[in-house]
């Protein structure tokens, strides 16, 4: 490799691509990159592969959410004549099945691809000190100069921790240690009622915990439809989980009896609706942060905004030409199957394809219960847009599926361009909903119509029919419900 700038050191490493980071995103870069055949090396700061979301993320908590799942299922079995005994919850054991039997098992998996691929695994903290070089910190002291061709850097990001808490005390948690279950508090207080403080004060309630979940905005899960958070904020409140909108933790202090935390409203002049309490552990989920920032990605020119996001074009190509970004530090939305599209393009533009980032749509899925997922335009976006829609709403109470469950809470609502009749955007609220919106993601980038969906068939009975169900609705061929036709 040929160095257009560099220190003049004598590299320890080199190659044609290295990647920087592991995660969903790094690996199916540095992977894909392999199996085109450029000579790869990928640099990642922790010991095991996979990045937060395998290890401290996505996959952890769906193993714990698993477990909510079948105390919440058992404790409602009565209902139908199956009775079981209060559950007896081994928190060691739950621990090592999410440790070992799910993370483990993926990240030795990784572990075993990155060596069939012979993509050579680097641990250490890297750092750009030139266009084409890294200096990779290890765990021991001892750093190595890597000197690359391209770089593809997909270093994610991190939770943000609010300044006036104390950090410094273990019961101040953020998503990592939450995920560590290091107890079972008495009285949880999720702060932040997005995707993530919401999975977590499922599976700790579930787990026994008394929740208080506060969000600062005026519904939870921000950036959904209302109307799709409903089922779940209804279903919380009667499992005894207590939650404040438009609230903000302000004063937070630690002490021997807990952490106290006292409460401003959002909206100016207003008194808050919570009063101060002490909890047993907090968990602050108020979001992420990008690393863009923590790279020295000055040294080689790469450009970062002052929040951490490093800009890049359809390729996925920052302003310096051999060096791309992918991922949660690229920008929003911050998701894992979002980072594996960008990866395998960065990866397939650095091997010289002629490609760009053209995905119309991103799924969105809470993996709470019920489950919430979008994709597209929401109902809320549409009318702040103006745009012209139609929408067809299915409640899964008609739904012979969701009922023979016992869960017909929930519903599926499509969304339609008035003028083309096509499918912009859609939103389940129910359980499995994160597996449901693939079809209409896939609709979506399709252009599929009303009646290409309705006319589809849908085997019955399903939680997917609900799909071609809420099209119907929007064409008026619905013979599953009754709507009075208007005057």
């Amino acid at each position: 490799p040929k160095a257009a700038q560099g220190t003049g050191r004598t590299a320890d490493i080199e190659c044609r691509l290295v990647v920087l980071g592991s995660g969903p995103g790094g690996y199916t870069a540095a992977f894909r990159a392999a199996d085109i055949g450029l000579e790869t090396v990928m640099i990642e700061r922790y010991a095991s592969l996979g990045g937060v979301c395998l290890n401290v993320g996505c996959i952890p908590s769906k193993a714990l959410l698993h477990a909510a799942a079948l105390i919440e299922e058992a404790s409602h079995s009565a209902e139908i004549g199956v009775e079981f005994g209060p559950p007896k919850i081994d928190l060691d054991k739950l621990r090592a099945f999410k440790d070992t039997k799910v993370v483990g098992q993926f990240t030795k998996g990784l572990a075993g691809m990155a060596k069939q691929r012979k993509v050579r695994t680097v641990q250490g903290v890297a750092k750009f000190v030139s266009p084409n070089e890294l200096e990779i910190a290890g765990s021991d002291g001892k750093t190595q100069l890597l000197r690359f061709e391209q770089c593809i850097i997909a270093a994610g990001s991190q939770a943000v921790k609010l300044p006036n808490f104390p950090w410094d005390d273990p019961r101040v948690m953020d998503s990592t240690d939450a995920l560590q279950l290091a107890e079972v508090p008495k009285k949880l207080l999720v702060v932040g009622g997005g995707i993530i403080g919401l999975e977590m004060a499922t599976v700790y309630r579930a787990l026994g915990a008394e929740v208080t979940v506060v969000e600062f905005m005026d519904q939870l899960m921000p950036g959904a439809d209302k109307d799709l958070v409903k089922p779940l904020a209804d279903r919380l409140k009667k499992q005894g989980v207590i939650v404040h909108l438009k609230t903000k933790a302000a004063k937070v202090e630690a002490s021997k009896k807990g952490i106290t935390v006292s409460f401003e409203s959002a909206t100016e002049g207003q008194k808050p609706e919570l009063e101060s309490g002490t909890w047993d552990r907090v968990l602050v989920a108020v979001g992420r942060s990008p690393n863009g920032g923590k790279l020295d990605a000055a040294k080689a020119g790469v450009q970062v905004s002052e929040r951490g996001f490093i800009p890049v074009d359809r390729q996925m190509r920052t302003n310096v030409p051999h060096i791309f970004a992918i991922g949660d530090l690229v920008g929003q939305p911050m998701l894992a199957h979002k980072a594996t599209h960008e990866g395998k393009l960065a990866a397939e533009v650095a091997a010289g394809e002629k490609k760009e980032w053209v995905a119309r749509v991103i799924p969105s899925v809470a993996y709470t219960d019920p489950e919430i997922a979008w994709v597209g335009v929401t109902e809320t976006e549409a009318k702040a847009k103006g745009l012209k829609i139609g929408v067809g709403k299915f409640p899964w109470v008609a739904s012979a599926r969701a009922v023979g469950i016992g869960r017909g809470e929930g519903f599926t609502k499509l969304i339609f361009d008035e003028h083309t009749h096509r499918i912009i955007g859609a939103g389940i609220a129910g359980v499995h909903a994160g597996d449901l919106i693939s079809e209409l993601a896939l609709a979506i980038e399709m252009g599929a119509e009303a009646g290409d969906i309705g006319a589809t068939i849908h085997p019955h009975p399903t939680l997917g029919e609900t799909v071609a169900m809420a099209a119907e609705v929007y064409d008026g061929t619905i013979t599953d419900l009754y709507i009075p036709k208007k005057k």
